[in-house]
């Protein structure tokens, strides 16, 4: 531990698993102070437990950020406990259908954008006076190489994560002029979901890999969380409007795996 965040305080939202979980530890090693946002209160007061046993503090505050009141609260929870917030993490997904374009239902977009857009939307929002008062501090979105790629029949997930990156970039024109950074982060990790997935799917996930330069998937907290450091430390203190691909190159070599879907529209609602 260097203590690069010491004393600062972080809200991150989905930090009960995968890349939150693995950003949570990360930061917790550097001495910060996190708002644990997540749904699940199993999840959620284990990676409490994890932070304090690092070297961070933590709270967990039951959170779905797709209701806006949770959303701006998780936020309103850390200016509450500690009198601040340094760093905003919106991470949380959960859900979404994979579909053809041309069978995704209204619902499926409308859910991409709540939880890609709205809610980053929100906690952006309440975030900005506390940090503007500060005299600054770090938004780091986490987006998605399925949008950047346009994986296939995920229409809803895509353009909701795609719709954040565009938020981010009017932020970081608007805020910047007080010192308020904001980033995106397209990860490819091995959290729980990619794990069920390729146990469940293993020659696509090979062929995942093979897609992949540097063939492994990234670790959520070396891997994803050193990258959030970085944006979240001052080390980046003048890097702002940014995408960092944190996928290994995958976004450079492209994609040429697809999920096998059926071409004739299969019988229901």
């Amino acid at each position: 531990m260097t203590g690069r965040l010491e004393g600062r305080v972080a809200v991150i939202t989905g930090a009960g698993q995968g890349i939150g979980r693995g950003i949570a530890r990360r930061f917790a090693r550097e001495g910060c102070n996190v708002v644990v946002a997540e749904m699940r209160s199993d999840t959620g007061e284990r990676t409490v437990g994890e932070v304090k046993e690092l070297g961070g503090d933590a709270i967990f505050v039951a959170t779905d950020v797709a209701i806006e009141e949770q959303a701006r609260g998780c936020v309103a929870a850390a200016v509450e406990h500690w009198g601040r917030i340094d760093v905003l993490v919106n991470n949380a997904w959960g859900g979404g259908v994979t579909t053809r374009l041309e069978w995704t239902p209204n619902e499926a977009l409308e859910h991409g954008f709540t939880l890609g857009l709205m809610a980053a939307f929100w906690t952006m929002q309440e975030s900005f006076e506390h940090m503007k008062a500060r005299g600054g501090g770090s938004i780091i979105n986490i987006a998605s190489l399925n949008g950047v790629n346009s994986h296939v029949f995920t229409s809803g997930y895509n353009t909701g994560k795609e719709a954040m990156r565009t938020l981010t970039r009017n932020a970081a024109v608007e805020w910047g002029r007080w010192n308020i950074r904001s980033n995106v982060i397209c990860p490819g990790a091995a959290t729980e979901a990619y794990r069920a997935f390729a146990a469940a799917n293993p020659e696509t996930a090979a062929k995942m890999l093979e897609d992949n330069p540097m063939r492994r998937m990234g670790d959520p907290e070396n891997d994803i969380g050193g990258a959030a450091l970085f944006l979240a430390s001052d080390d980046s203190a003048y890097v702002n409007g940014n995408t960092l691909m944190v996928g290994g190159g995958t976004h450079v070599n492209g994609v040429s795996w697809r999920p096998v879907m059926p071409e004739e529209r299969p019988p229901g609602p």
